[in-house]
């Protein structure tokens, strides 16, 4: 019989734990999600060539969109809500709210480079 090694779910487990503790790597995380999904759309169309119009395309996208959901819940909610239902309601507030915030400033620069690439 075969036997995990524990250390290496461990060491998962811390790394998830810092992650979701951090606003700004929360919202890191999220970016980066979006990028690498964003990244696989734009160019599956070269890599696979030019899709069928078949049942497989819309179940595709509806089940990316709600593993989106779940990724995103748990970057943005996770952490704030153990926190709340911990009785710690002004730290979870806090988390919560410095995550969506640092989400909001890459996202303005994003838009931002985005209209500055727009002009150039």
């Amino acid at each position: 019989m075969i036997h995990a090694d524990k250390s290496n779910y461990s060491l998962l487990g811390n790394v998830i734990k810092s992650v979701t503790k951090n606003p700004v790597l929360n919202a890191v995380s999220a970016v980066t999600y979006i990028a690498v999904i964003s990244s696989f759309l734009h160019y599956a169309p070269q890599i696979f060539g030019k899709e069928e119009d078949t049942l497989l395309v819309p179940m595709v996208m509806l089940s990316l969109f709600v593993l989106s959901a779940a990724v995103m819940g748990y970057l943005f909610c996770y952490q704030p809500a153990q926190l709340y239902l911990d009785g710690h309601k002004q730290e979870a507030t806090k988390l919560f709210l410095g995550t969506l915030g640092s989400f909001a400033v890459i996202t303005g620069m994003l838009l931002g480079a985005l209209f500055f690439v727009a002009r150039v």
